[in-house]
């Protein structure tokens, strides 16, 4: 049980640097964007200038609209502090079940070099498992699910 504790920290670093990653993406493309928009010159052609521009604008504020969810991803993460056991399936558990193990915190996925999905409390995976404690049981998607372990 000690290992799988101490790997709490490792998942939520995985998860920061997942939010990470998406910020500095959409920044990256955000200043793309700008660019495109900035450099777009007037033609002859007339409204070919102004769609150019409403289009990289556009593109901007999608990719502005990404880095705020992003953002929003890095304060809900935030709010989870690794190091606290857990004996119940809420934000901040690591939960291992019969049909795999569930990193209450973020929607990120499978992580990279661990069996652990991140998932949001809002998951419906989550939802299924909230409260629960190890050896208890719950339905999910047609399926009975035994909680193995909760920290």
């Amino acid at each position: 049980m000690e290992a799988v504790v101490s790997l709490k920290p490792t998942l939520h670093a995985a998860c920061q640097a997942f939010i990470e990653q998406r910020i500095a993406a959409a920044r990256t493309a955000m200043q793309a964007a700008q660019e495109s928009s900035s450099s777009e010159t007037k033609s002859s052609a007339g409204d070919k200038y102004e769609t150019g521009r409403e289009m990289a604008n556009a593109e901007r504020d999608r990719n502005a609209a990404h880095m705020q969810q992003a953002q929003q991803l890095q304060a809900e993460l935030a709010r989870i502090n690794p190091e606290l056991p857990c004996d119940t399936a809420r934000p901040g558990a690591l939960v291992s079940t019969s049909m795999g193990r569930f990193y209450i915190s973020i929607s990120a996925g499978q992580l990279a070099g661990h069996d652990v999905f991140a998932v949001s409390a809002a998951a419906p995976v989550a939802v299924a498992l909230k409260g629960l404690r190890a050896g208890e049981e719950t339905s999910f998607n047609g399926k009975t699910v035994r909680v193995l372990a909760v920290c």
